[in-house]
């Protein structure tokens, strides 16, 4: 109970945990809305202002082509304000957007003027920005630090366990999971996590032979080493450093891009799989969190040193990124889907359409933060 504990200690601790908070956010935020802005000003679309957070500014300054790039007093996000846009949100300004009081320069630098290809690179470079910057971490991560690998060599399988049932023993080696290789012990909680109730099939080393051993983790709630309760899949199976060779693995450039290309399509691939589980009932939404949870978890991670705190906004830049492609009107996914419709159609979608679909976008996104924020106390103060 981070905030409970801060509160009782006079306020520094929790102002430590916004700040840190603040910090991590403000990186990704700022990184996503580069990507727009970049993409934006080699299409030829000027930009009015560049801002981390929203509601009154605190200071800026004014760039050469009159862009305000500006810091605003609640750092929850961030946006790039196109010329042609009617607010924060990138809402087209409809009724601004013709007349003779506009000059062929203001028109040629108007974002709803240009095409719908570099309309549509313009909305995807953010996003696309979020995951190259988890890329570069994952990668970085491992080019300079490498990682710990262990064999992935069974020590002792637990009592009444899924695994026990399903037939596994002390000194099996596992090679494959549903198919894909193993390569170290840590493999195998992050493949059988998210796979509570499925059956998974093992392929497993004894004595010399292969065998295939199908199982189902059964769903268990556990503490992470923060205290935080998850619930995920267990097998019941556990690893001990003297029959595992854990050593340090080096990795070499290109190696090392490929696994942060790996590790950013990892956490897209859970994501993607809790969403999925909400909706077929596999999974809970009380696991989802909000600025409170979030904010926590930064706290938490930071006490573990730089690099944790490092790899922990890699995965928040994969999971913004991926956020802002869900089809919702006023997030980046939702723009797209304008313009995928009006690339079919030829024209786009009626003013009046999208207005009340921003409105509605709009909606949501609060909604959906205070249910995050809601689970958030429930953890915090009664759990």
């Amino acid at each position: 109970m981070e905030f409970l504990t801060s509160i009782a200690d006079g306020g520094i601790g929790l102002l430590l945990i916004i700040l840190r908070f603040i910090v991590v956010l403000t990186v990704v935020v700022f990184i996503h809305e580069l990507g727009h802005y970049l993409v934006a000003r080699w299409n030829g679309v000027d930009c009015e202002a560049f801002s981390i957070g929203f509601g009154p500014e605190l200071f800026g300054w004014n760039d050469k082509n009159n862009c305000r790039w500006k810091v605003c007093a609640v750092p929850l996000g961030g946006y790039v304000k196109f010329l042609g846009d009617a607010n924060a949100a990138s809402m087209p300004d409809f009724e601004g957007d013709e007349g003779p009081q506009l000059t062929e320069r203001e028109k040629a630098g108007r974002f709803e003027h240009k095409r719908i290809s570099q309309k549509a690179a313009v909305v995807a470079a953010g996003p696309i920005a979020n995951f190259i910057l988890a890329i570069a971490i994952f990668a970085g991560s491992f080019y300079f630090v490498g990682r710990y690998v262990s064999d992935p060599v069974i020590s002792e399988v637990m009592a009444d366990s899924a695994a026990m049932e399903a037939g596994f023993q002390k000194g099996d080696i596992i090679k494959k999971i549903n198919g894909d290789e193993v390569t170290s012990f840590s493999d195998i909680p992050r493949a059988v996590a998210p796979s509570h109730g499925i059956e998974m099939i093992f392929t497993v080393s004894r004595e010399g032979q292969d065998i295939e051993i199908p199982v189902t983790p059964r769903l268990t709630e556990r503490e992470d080493r923060f205290g935080t309760k998850q619930k995920v899949g267990l097998l019941g199976i556990s690893s001990k450093a003297e029959d595992a060779n854990v050593r340090k693995k080096e990795f070499g450039l290109v190696e090392a891009f490929n696994a942060g290309v790996y590790e950013t399509y990892f956490v897209i691939k859970r994501t993607l799989q809790y969403i999925k589980g909400i909706f077929t009932g596999r999974e809970s939404v009380d696991q989802i969190s909000g600025p409170v949870g979030i904010a926590n978890t930064v706290n938490d991670f930071w006490g573990e040193g730089l690099q944790n705190v490092i790899i922990l906004t890699a995965i928040l830049s994969v999971s913004i990124g991926l956020l802002n492609l869900f089809p919702i009107p006023i997030l980046d996914g939702g723009h797209l889907v304008f313009y995928a419709y009006e690339a079919i159609f030829g024209k786009p979608v009626n003013a009046k359409v999208q207005e009340v679909a921003f409105r509605i976008g709009f909606i949501l996104l609060i909604g959906l933060m205070i249910f995050a924020t809601n689970n958030d106390i429930v953890r915090e103060f009664f759990s």
